[in-house]
């Protein structure tokens, strides 16, 4: 319950009885700590190197739904984007120039080092909003059978960015049974 919430109610059931102001003020107060403490972000966030920074900004957000954090954004004084955070749901990357910390963009390498795996409410309808935004498709629509305990069923399909940078995009769709299961 928020904390404007519960002090209504503390004010209410004060009305009929005091002694259940004390007893509120302990969850008022617990309530009003969980709401100002920082809540923590992602454990891992793969930063992820461009040539073009802000050309791949408008690219993950067109093509493939991410959102930018806004706060997040760093600009230098010529007007480079340093870096930016994304998000996609409870996930989040970071993008910024290659040549920081080592790292270059598959375009200048000239080959994928990694990929990127995002999960998705609906993979098919992701597809085709990708490929109309002018995604690469390497590897189209599928559906395996992969996972530790228990297998599940994913439909998967890859895709590459301006840049080369590999994002595979899956929808869970089942558990599958252990006699269905490759050796």
């Amino acid at each position: 319950m928020k904390p404007e919430d519960l002090a209504r109610k503390l004010r209410r059931e004060a009305t009929f009885e005091p002694a259940a102001l004390d007893r509120g003020k302990a969850v008022l107060m617990a309530a009003i700590r969980q709401e100002v403490q920082p809540k923590r972000g992602p454990t891992i966030v793969p930063q992820v190197p461009y040539e073009d920074v802000r050309a791949a900004l408008s690219f993950l957000e067109r093509a493939f739904g991410f959102r930018e954090i806004p706060t997040a954004r760093l600009v230098s004084a010529d007007g480079v984007i340093d870096h930016a955070m994304l998000e996609f749901g409870a996930g989040v990357i970071g993008i910024g120039p290659q040549g920081h910390h080592g790292t270059i963009s598959p375009k200048s390498g000239g080959i994928e080092s990694q990929y990127i795996s995002v999960y998705v409410d609906d993979v098919d309808a992701h597809y085709q909003h990708a490929v109309a935004a002018g995604a690469r498709i390497a590897n189209g629509l599928g559906d395996y059978a992969w996972g530790d305990r228990p297998y599940q069923a994913h439909r998967t399909y890859e895709a590459l960015d301006p840049e080369g940078h590999r994002w595979r995009f899956h929808q869970l769709l089942r558990e599958v049974p252990r006699s269905r299961r490759d050796p």
